[in-house]
């Protein structure tokens, strides 16, 4: 009896921490012309990251965007440019938190910047594959993962094989336009 109340006491407890972390731990869905992704954002990993991140969600900006570099077997980046590649005014850059023992592991989203590391704003792409080159490591600062897609990691595939080109200066951008319509964060049960 004893050895009974105290399993179903640890059992609700795990229970407990794990409803606290998807609280602390929001999701969001990025709606795209493709389909849905929903993404669990990891702001006990990443704070400032996805603070700025929802930020961005929580002000519409991310609405109309698309996604802009797109390269078949590595990722998709979006956040930042309108389909004629306009790039949007974004807000101050974050510091760069890829020191949090996150990986750039299939599925993972992180934040793009150029070559300073603390130059993060808007910008994200969901890594297609495992591209563990792209995290901290001495001397290295890498990429700031605050989240992964739990839905939708067939759209992100879909997306990954959109037939790219040149527009502009820039590189690997999908032929047609492949639309954020919005991102939006999710009620969670």
């Amino acid at each position: 009896m004893l050895r009974t109340f105290c399993l179903t006491l640890l059992l609700s407890l795990g229970l407990v921490a794990n409803a606290q972390d998807t609280v602390n731990n929001p999701q969001v869905m990025i709606k795209t012309s493709e389909g849905d992704i929903t993404l669990q954002l990891f702001a006990d990993k990443a704070p400032v990251t996805v603070e700025n991140f929802l930020g961005y969600v929580d002000s519409g900006f991310y609405e109309g965007t698309i996604f802009h570099r797109v390269i078949a077997d590595f990722m998709i980046q979006g956040g930042g440019f309108l389909p004629d590649m306009t790039q949007k005014t974004t807000g101050e850059p974050i510091v760069n938190e890829s020191k949090n023992r996150l990986h750039n592991t299939r599925g993972t989203i992180a934040m793009a910047r150029t070559g300073d590391p603390d130059s993060a704003t808007s910008q994200f792409f969901i890594n297609q594959r495992s591209n563990l080159r792209l995290d901290w490591a001495p001397r290295q600062p890498g990429y700031t993962v605050f989240g992964e897609v739990i839905l939708g990691m067939d759209v992100v595939d879909f997306i990954a094989t959109a037939p790219t080109g040149k527009k502009g200066r820039w590189r690997d951008v999908p032929e047609e336009p492949i639309l954020i319509k919005e991102i939006m964060r999710v009620t969670q049960p």
